[in-house]
């Protein structure tokens, strides 16, 4: 048995939520924030049996889009500046990041 983590954008989650339900997966959903655009993010928790990773990795991967978005960088001083005005960067965004953990024991009461 397996423990999928996947992160991903929270504009992707309910379309992955919905999609591995139709495939029969059970999903926990964590509300997470993200270290570098500091948005909120999806963390979902799947379990699964070792046969059904590789299905669970196409349905995250069908779903969870990348996009560009547009950041102000933050300031190198680390506060406001007044002589410093952030120029808005492209930068890539979605997709998903995903951790497969080995199960050692599963207890469901």
């Amino acid at each position: 048995m397996k423990l999928i983590i996947t992160v991903i954008q929270d504009k992707d989650s309910n379309r992955l939520v919905n999609a591995l339900g139709e495939h029969n997966f059970k999903t926990t959903k964590l509300a997470t924030t993200g270290g570098f655009l500091k948005e909120g993010n999806t963390t979902l928790m799947i379990g699964c049996n070792d046969e059904d990773v590789d299905r669970a990795l196409e349905i995250i991967k069908d779903n969870c889009s990348h996009r560009e978005q547009m950041v102000a960088p933050i300031s190198p001083m680390g506060g406001n500046a007044d002589s410093y005005i952030p120029k808005p960067v492209k930068v890539e965004v979605g997709g998903a990041t995903v951790f497969i953990v080995p199960i050692e024991s599963f207890y469901k009461f």
